[in-house]
């Protein structure tokens, strides 16, 4: 206490004297206009510019739960695409709507003469590998929020993978990313409309290829590839990728391969929309049925 009584009265003078210029500086700023207006506004921009800065910090600590909210609101808007959404007779829909039942989540809504095919269903990815022959994505939805194996994944860009495993909590998706001669995808170019199937064979995580589009076709570098809707999997138009470049294997080929760079950028996925196909057990009954007849 003694200290502080002692440092006081060295510095009386001084503090006095900071006292009376804040004191004549209220007093200029309160008797005159143009002092105080010039005040007001270098305080106003002042103040404009701290709540900026304390909003940015703000916004980055909420930035989890901005992207939540987007990715539902993603998902909200791919369920009213009308790609989701298949034209049926009113007979038909009484039909189907009354012989199976589904969760809040999945339930099956018509609208006017169309009946829902498709419901996407947004994911968290919590493990994504992309540099392995055969590469998985783990999500954060699993058997209890309806998801099964040999359900169509994409992200926010384009097609992701198809799921393999699922348990109660989580499922494990099989990446584009794959290699193998027997996993590829239903393709279409957007300008020809001729069909082909994607595959990747390694190397770049961000490329693929296109095959079995005959040397006939018109090819635009740049074109998009999407999903042809062929596939049980995925809806039609999803982008796959953009073509590239092309060239044929030798003169005899008959058709082209086709290297396209991937819409998905696998290196950033961080949230992923599993599509449930509410028409796909019908589809595959009544085709196995026929296989078998012809058999």
């Amino acid at each position: 206490m003694r200290n502080l009584i002692i440092f006081f009265r060295r510095y009386f003078n001084f503090f006095l004297f900071l006292l009376l210029e804040v004191i004549c500086i209220v007093l200029v700023f309160r008797n005159n206009d143009l002092q105080k207006s010039a005040y007001l506004n270098s305080a106003n921009s002042l103040s404009a510019r701290l709540y900026e800065r304390y909003n940015n910090v703000e916004y980055y600590f909420h930035l989890k739960a901005t992207n939540d909210s987007l990715v539902k609101e993603n998902a909200r808007l791919h369920n009213m695409l009308r790609t989701s959404f298949d034209s049926v007779t009113l007979q038909n829909i009484v039909k189907t709507d009354t012989i199976r039942h589904y969760s809040t989540d999945t339930t099956r809504k018509v609208i006017g003469t169309e009946v829902r095919r498709y419901f996407y269903k947004e994911a968290k990815v919590v493990n994504n590998s992309v540099n392995n022959p055969i590469n998985y994505i783990t999500i954060r939805r699993g058997s209890d929020n309806g998801i099964r194996p040999n359900m169509g994944v994409v992200g926010p860009s384009g097609v992701v993978g198809v799921v393999r495993s699922v348990n109660k909590d989580y499922a494990v998706v099989l990446s584009l990313l794959s290699k193998g001669k027997s996993f590829g995808f239903s393709a279409r170019l957007s300008y020809s409309k001729e069909m082909g199937t994607v595959r990747w064979y390694g190397g770049e995580a961000g490329y693929a290829v296109m095959e079995d589009v005959p040397k006939s076709v018109k090819l635009i570098k740049g074109d998009t590839v999407v999903t042809s809707g062929y596939s049980a999997l995925f809806p039609e138009n999803i982008p796959i990728g953009y073509v590239e470049s092309y060239t044929l294997a030798d003169k005899s080929s008959t058709a082209y391969t086709i290297r396209i760079k991937l819409a998905t950028n696998f290196y950033n996925l961080q949230y992923v929309y599993v599509i449930d196909n509410l028409l796909k057990e019908e589809q595959q009954s009544l085709e196995d049925s026929t296989y078998r007849l012809i058999k």
